[in-house]
Order: C-alpha cells, then sequence, then structure tokens
C-alpha cells in the first residue's frame, strides 16, 4: 500500500542529483575576466586570436587563469579586479593600432569560477537581475540630420517614378541639402508635375523657382512632416534596438527614449558584456548599391587615376579595394527577412526576403544589369563596410541569396545584423558603463537572509509541530528550493529581487501543501484508521485539495506572465516554475520518505505526527454510548 516501485525512486535520486549540479555553479561566485569579440563584420574571432593576447599578457608580465575561445569572443579570466583593467589596456594596445577605428571589442566582464567539469555539462550560474547583478548601460545618441537626409533620398526616387509613371517630362532631379529640386523646360509641365507632386506628396511643400533660364519646382518637408519623420526614426531605432537585443536573449531588457534623440538601453545581467557591446554599438545600417566595373574604376583601383564622378572606394573583406557607385539600390528599410542558410552548392549563404517595393526595384536592377557586382554595405559610425559583392546571375525577385567566400558562422552573424532591422538614423554610443548592484551588496545580502531565515523558522515549527512528519515535510522544502534554483540556473533566467520575493513566497506555497497532507493523515487516525491506511489516504484525498489551490494560482501567474514586464515579470517567472516544483516535491518527495521509513513496518502501530487532538464533545459522547451498554449486560 505504502512502498514505491523502484523506478519512482529512480526518478527522484536522478532530479535530486540534476538539482544538485546545476546548483552549485550558483555558489562558486564569479571572477574578474577581459573579453574580446569582433568589432567589424570583417574581422572575425578565431583559435588565432587566443595566443596573440597570451603572447601580450606574458610581454606585460600579466598572469592570467586561462584564456580561451568561447563561442565567437575569446575570455581572460584573472585573480582580481586591478590585473583585470591592467590587462585590458594591454589587449586593446596589441589588437587595436588604430584607436579610433578599432577592430576587435575588448571589454571588462565577469565569468564564473566553476570547475571545467561542470561547464562540460553546461551547469552555468544563473543571471543576477539589475538591482542585484548590475549591468550594462547605454546611451545612445540619433544622428536627427541623417534621417532627414534619408528622408530626402527616398523622396528624390520617389519623384522620378512619379514622373516617369505620368509621362510628366522633366530636365533633372537633384537635391539640395535636404530639398528635392525638380528642372523644368516650359512652365505648363512644370505646373503640371505641381500638381501631381502637391497629391501624391501632402507632406511636402512644393515652391516654383527660376534659376536664369531654367524652370524649378524645389519641394522641402514640411515642418509638422519633420517632426513626424524624426519621431518615426527615433521609434524605428528602438523597435530594432528591441529586436537585437532579443537575438542576445536578454532577459527583462530596458529600452527607452530619453528627450528627443536619445536613447538608454539597460541590459540587466548580461554576462557576454562584449557581444552585447559588439551587436548594440555596432548601430550598422544596410544599403545595397552597384559596384563599377568600368575602365576609370579599374584606372582609380590601380592608382593610376581619381576616383570616378558618383562612385566612392570601400574595403571588401580581406582589405580589398572596391569601387561603388553612389546611387542606393534599396535599404534596410526594404528588408523583411534574413535567415543563414545554403546556396544549391551547399555552400554557406543568406537568403533575404524583401517588401513588395524593394522586389519591384530589384527586379528592375537585376534585369539590366546580369553579370555585374552588387555590394551589399554596413555603415557603422559613418564608415561603410563591403560585407560581400555577389555576381548577379539572374532577375531577383523578393526572395534572393547571397553567397561566397563566407563560412557558417559568417553568414548567421551577417544574417543577425541584416534581420534585426536597419536604423532608421545612425546612432553613436556616447555613453557606455557597467551598472554596480542598486541596492548594494548589503541588500543582497538581507534578501538571501530573508530567504534562508524564512527557511529555517518554518522547518523548525514544522519538525517542533509535526515531528517526524516535520521533517519530512523540512526535507521535502529543501529539495523544492534546490530544485527551484536549479531550474533557473538551466534556464538562465535573470534573478532579481522581485524574483526573490517569489522564493520566499514558494516556500511558504509549498510548505502549505505539506500541512494539509499532515492534518489528512491526523484526521485518518482521529477516525480510527490504521497508521498505512492513514498514509495511504491522508495522500491520496490531499492531492486533489493541493491540485485545486496550486492551479488557480499557476493561472494567476501566467496572467502576470502574459501582461507584465519588468520586475513583475521576473516575479511571475520565478512564481510560475516554483509552483511547478512544489507540486513535485510536496506530493512525491515527501510521500517517498514517508514510505522509505514507514512503508516496509508491516506491524505499525502509530505514526510521528505531531499531537492528534481529539474534541472533548466527541470524547464525551463516547462515555455516553459505552455506560447503556453494560447495563444490558446486567
Amino acid at each position: 500500500m505504502n512502498r514505491y516501485p523502484l523506478w519512482k525512486y529512480a526518478i527522484l535520486i536522478i532530479a535530486l542529483l540534476i538539482g544538485t549540479i546545476y546548483t552549485l555553479p550558483t555558489f562558486f561566485g564569479e571572477a574578474p575576466a577581459v573579453q574580446v569579440a569582433s568589432g567589424k563584420v570583417t574581422v572575425k574571432v578565431d583559435d588565432t586570436l587566443v595566443p596573440r593576447i597570451q603572447q601580450a599578457l606574458k610581454a606585460a608580465n600579466l598572469d592570467a587563469d586561462f584564456v580561451e575561445l568561447e563561442g565567437t569572443s575569446v575570455r581572460a579570466r584573472f585573480s582580481d579586479t586591478d590585473v583585470q583593467i591592467k590587462a585590458k589596456d594591454v589587449i586593446s594596445k596589441a589588437l587595436n593600432s588604430d584607436p579610433a577605428d578599432p577592430s576587435y571589442v575588448v571589454a571588462l566582464n565577469l565569468v564564473s569560477r566553476s570547475p571545467q567539469w561542470l561547464k562540460s555539462l553546461h551547469a552555468f550560474p544563473m543571471y543576477l537581475g539589475l538591482d542585484l547583478r548590475g549591468g550594462v548601460h547605454f546611451l545612445l545618441q540619433v544622428d536627427m540630420k541623417s534621417a532627414l537626409t534619408k528622408k530626402a533620398e527616398a523622396l528624390t526616387g520617389d519623384v522620378r517614378t512619379m514622373l516617369r509613371d505620368k509621362n510628366v517630362r522633366h530636365a533633372g532631379i537633384s537635391r539640395d541639402g535636404n530639398n528635392v529640386v525638380v528642372n523644368f523646360r516650359d512652365a505648363e509641365t512644370r505646373t503640371k508635375a505641381a500638381a501631381l507632386l502637391s497629391d501624391q506628396l501632402p507632406d511636402v511643400q512644393w515652391t516654383p523657382l527660376q534659376s536664369g533660364e531654367d524652370l524649378q519646382l524645389s519641394g522641402a518637408l514640411k515642418p509638422k512632416a519633420m517632426i513626424a519623420v524624426q519621431d518615426a526614426a527615433l521609434k524605428q531605432n528602438i523597435t530594432t534596438l528591441h529586436n537585437r537585443i532579443n537575438e542576445l536573449g536578454t532577459f527583462e531588457p530596458v529600452i527607452q527614449q530619453q528627450g528627443q534623440d536619445r536613447v538608454v538601453v539597460q541590459l540587466p545581467g548580461v554576462q557576454d558584456t562584449a557581444k552585447a557591446k559588439d551587436i548594440i554599438g555596432r548601430t550598422a545600417t544596410l544599403e545595397l548599391r552597384m559596384v563599377d566595373d568600368s575602365a576609370e574604376a579599374q584606372a582609380a583601383l590601380a592608382g593610376s587615376a581619381a576616383v570616378p564622378f558618383g562612385t566612392e572606394r570601400f574595403t571588401e573583406r580581406g582589405g580589398v579595394p572596391l569601387i561603388v557607385k553612389r546611387q542606393v539600390i534599396i535599404t534596410g528599410d526594404n528588408l523583411n527577412d534574413a535567415q543563414p542558410g545554403f546556396d544549391d552548392h551547399q555552400q554557406p549563404a543568406v537568403h533575404l526576403t524583401v517588401d513588395a517595393k524593394g522586389a519591384r526595384i530589384m527586379k528592375d536592377v537585376s534585369r539590366e544589369n546580369v553579370g555585374k557586382r552588387m555590394a551589399i554595405l554596413l555603415f557603422e559610425k559613418g564608415k561603410g563596410e563591403v560585407v560581400t559583392a555577389p555576381v548577379i546571375r539572374g532577375e531577383l525577385g523578393n526572395r534572393f541569396q547571397i553567397s561566397g567566400s563566407m563560412s557558417a558562422q559568417e553568414a548567421a552573424d551577417t544574417a543577425l545584423l541584416l534581420r534585426a532591422g536597419s536604423l532608421a538614423a545612425p546612432m553613436e554610443v556616447i555613453e557606455e558603463r557597467t551598472i554596480g548592484p542598486s541596492l548594494g551588496k548589503e541588500n543582497i545580502d538581507k534578501g538571501i537572509n530573508s530567504v534562508m531565515w524564512g527557511f529555517a523558522a518554518v522547518a523548525v515549527f514544522m519538525c517542533v509541530y509535526y515531528m517526524l512528519f516535520g521533517v519530512f515535510s523540512s526535507l521535502a522544502l529543501a529539495f523544492n528550493l534546490l530544485m527551484l534554483v536549479a531550474v533557473l540556473s538551466m534556464l538562465q533566467a535573470t534573478l532579481s529581487l522581485p524574483g526573490m520575493a517569489a522564493i520566499a513566497l514558494v516556500l511558504g506555497m509549498a510548505i502549505d501543501s505539506n500541512v494539509l497532507i499532515n492534518e489528512r493523515v491526523r484526521e485518518e487516525l482521529r477516525a480510527g484508521a490504521s497508521p498505512q491506511a492513514a498514509i495511504h489516504a491522508g495522500y491520496e484525498r490531499a492531492f486533489a485539495t493541493i491540485l485545486d489551490s496550486n492551479v488557480t494560482t499557476l493561472i494567476a501567474g501566467v496572467a502576470l506572465l502574459a501582461f507584465g514586464s519588468g520586475p513583475v515579470r521576473g516575479f511571475a517567472v520565478v512564481h510560475c516554475l516554483g509552483i511547478l516544483t512544489s507540486m513535485f516535491s510536496s506530493v512525491m518527495f515527501s510521500r517517498a520518505l514517508v514510505n522509505l521509513w514507514y512503508g516496509r513496518q508491516k506491524k505499525l502501530k502509530a505514526l510521528s505526527v505531531g499531537q492528534i487532538w481529539k474534541p472533548a464533545a466527541e470524547a464525551g459522547a463516547v462515555a455516553e454510548t459505552a455506560a447503556p451498554a453494560s447495563d444490558l449486560k446486567a
């Protein structure tokens, strides 16, 4: 009746073992480190960087615990923060010959002190939130002038398309600052064009001008439209940052507007600081342009002539110079998706999907330039680099791919930046710092102590009130806490102060389930059931009540998880996970202990479950019914 099969004990032992392994890294703490990651799309981090860093540290007489490649970055761990700061300066000077244009991102970081065998099992400590551990803080400045310039360039292309579609002839379209200037040969055509453009572009103010004998029509954004463009640029940049940070897998990020042209980004609990700075700090904008393969361009590449008019010189992967036309075909605004994959020859490639406007442009341009090269450029901090310059093999539509001499990791990195979205305007990181715990170490210790003292107080009460069954309940409570921390570590969830409050609440809810079980066992004993029957009935009949109470609480927790944000969401994550682990520990684990202790005792006469109180009225009723029975015998 009260014996578990071996497979149930095996499940509990495995759960206990896994919980212990994945909880251990939390107790080892963290050590200061320096992390090196790529600072440009065309620069990749691999094994060859490790000996360069080791050699630089050795020349400066700095000892590192280890220097190793982990993912797409190199981490060097040190004994204390003084050595860490010196090592950062040494590594930066050794790797970045030009500080104004760094090829590598060198950042201070913290890494776990966990032994290697735990890392091999992917056992890592859980993240701590901004209020406990701190995180990374960025202040980004949006270049609003570039947003208006970008809008003017788009208007120039739209005006050219509208006039061509309506067969309105013009003598040339140019851009004067942020104004669009259209030249005409006669006043009648200019009047017709003004009516058309005013109707199609209501946000633009068109003004007739005359320069000598040339008739012109100048278009400028209305003040209200300019404000709308700037607001839209800021909102799009914030959305793009959200997408990029989601790619990092960061929990509870803070991304908010500050003033009219600044964005604050706070990443709590981020350990891969260099990667965060790499992805967010790049603020890259995407452009597709045609490569100039003319004789004049070849002469410019050879250094025997100047760069042809209407072109620019850029650097391709490997440092190869390339002449690219200034005219932009499409920008990142037209890009819907970018995914890494493979081409027909099973070589790494990036698959791109553009919107309807971009598809129409790509179809026209590719049809006229089959066999020519198209450059894909990323502009970071005003400097452009050619990610790749593939040859157009045929007419392109809304879906096409780029491939070439790239690895699978390079294809994934390129797709990440393209997929995360293009910025409506460039942004410059004007402030970067690591935030210390806002509540301080003293408050962190108080939060931990509150959980531990709460656990101790509950355990003492249960042991005194329910005796041996209270010991079983306390052990089940400790098992629940172990499993909760292990699950949080496995999920790499961010634990904040509200999360610690949720842990304390979960402990109270978990012990409540054991109280229900223990009281049910008492009721069965009070009703005259045998000890073994009381154990069986107590667990079986209390389970329905425990399930109902936990399900209703879980529904409330899921609602907080779905609709909450920030600290509320952090509380809900721990709360929901704690309910699930408490159901497992309070029912299955505590009963396993009871079955292990009492299950094999066939002639069990009593249970150590505390004082079984019987109401006085009930005792008197038993005495009254006993007396008449003896009179009948007389």
